[in-house]
């Protein structure tokens, strides 16, 4: 059965050192830059994915979840 429900909390996780963090995903516009709190490296979406939150995270940006 599958849940109907949005997630708007994700991990995400840089890519350069390995560091996750919590977030709460925006809701009105994609993120396309991101600053890992631990190396400072600015991260950008993967080629084809809109914004970081579809590139680095553990649950999709929440327009993309379903």
């Amino acid at each position: 059965m599958m849940s109907d429900e949005i997630i708007f909390e994700s991990t995400i996780t840089c890519p350069n050192c390995g560091f996750s963090k919590k977030e709460i995903m925006p809701t009105d516009t994609c993120l396309f830059f991101y600053e890992c709190t631990s190396c400072g490296k600015l991260l950008k979406p993967k080629s084809g994915d809109c914004c970081v939150f579809c590139s680095y995270v553990s649950v999709k940006f929440p327009s993309v979840q379903f």
